[in-house]
């Protein structure tokens, strides 16, 4: 039988398209070895997209950020009937807002640092957040790769750096910073479990955060999987990251990023409902750790999806 066409949907315009190019060559490779009739769909707008995707089966959707992972092409590849990898438009949507993320996360009674909105025509936006103590850690509400991500230790570095994003984004998440240790969480959708990977531990070789630079730069971080966790305290964050997966209405795949305190308490960041799929990314190392290679884990994903193609029509 002749396999479904499928599109590796990458690239967009967002500040992670470079990383979205990387994913979606990674994965379009997996499928071109594992026999798959597979095309890769690099796009810088979304004009045209669905004369685009029209001959396709189904969509492999690795957009990093923006349109690309904010439920916006969820919503349309649903209209247009198109089975495709990832969570749909509110869980995606949900996930890419900080805000309202941690509001369900808080909801749920999910640990999360604490945390203030701070928008540009809310004079006192910056005396709320100043109220968190220092250091303190700023970022937009909807980027993803910790683009704009800052670690601000004084009410002038606060000043300075709130200026930027709002002058930006008009509007930025104010977190008290954790001290301790960087790990992540992915979750998997496999055998009609929602199933915990091995934790990941990401150690910055330069700071104290996980930004932009430690994440793309070559030997900027050190990475253990598993990471080297308390049994107790393994399972304790794997179950936050069940729940923050359910509680956002992720399916698929996630991935939790937390920060464990010195004390081991865990506290979750944020839900990234689109992983980055580069070999090297974080949740392929996870699912290489059970013993699922990468190749495995594409295919897999998108097994997933054309599990959701309509049912054909009987005729007569």
């Amino acid at each position: 039988m002749t396999s479904p066409r499928v599109a590796v949907l990458c690239g967009g315009d967002s500040a992670e398209r470079e990383i979205s190019l990387l994913s979606g060559r990674g994965v379009h490779a997996a499928l071109v070895r594992q026999g798959w009739d597979a095309e890769l769909v690099d796009i810088r707008t979304y004009d045209g997209l669905p004369q685009r995707l029209a001959p396709f089966a189904a969509v492999f959707n690795i957009l990093h950020g923006g349109a690309g992972e904010d439920g916006t092409v969820q919503l349309l590849l649903d209209l247009m009937g198109k089975p495709y990898v990832g969570s749909g438009p509110l869980a995606s949507a949900l996930a890419m807002d900080k805000s309202e993320s941690r509001k369900a996360f808080q909801g749920k009674g999910l640990p999360v640092p604490a945390w203030a909105l701070c928008t540009g025509g809310d004079p006192v936006a910056l005396a709320r957040a100043a109220e968190l103590g220092y250091p303190l850690v700023l970022k937009p509400r909807r980027e993803g790769s910790s683009v704009g991500v800052h670690l601000v230790r004084d009410r002038a570095e606060l000043e300075q750096v709130a200026s930027a994003l709002l002058s930006r984004y008009g509007e930025f998440l104010a977190e008290r910073f954790i001290p301790g240790r960087e790990v992540t969480a992915s979750i998997l959708d496999r055998d009609g479990e929602v199933v915990a990977l091995p934790l990941v531990e990401v150690r910055p070789r330069e700071g104290d955060l996980f930004d932009w630079t430690a994440k793309y730069t070559p030997g900027g971080c050190a990475v253990s999987c598993p990471a080297e966790l308390p049994p107790d305290l393994t399972a304790h964050i794997q179950d936050i990251a069940r729940q923050a997966h359910l509680v956002l209405g992720c399916r698929d795949l996630s991935r939790a990023d937390f920060r464990v305190a010195r004390d081991g308490t865990p506290y979750l960041l944020e839900v990234n409902a689109l992983p980055g799929l580069t070999e090297m990314s974080l949740f392929p190392r996870a699912a290489h750790a059970v013993g699922l290679s990468y190749d495995d884990l594409v295919v897999h994903l998108l097994n997933r999806a054309l599990a959701r193609l309509p049912a054909p029509t009987p005729l007569g």
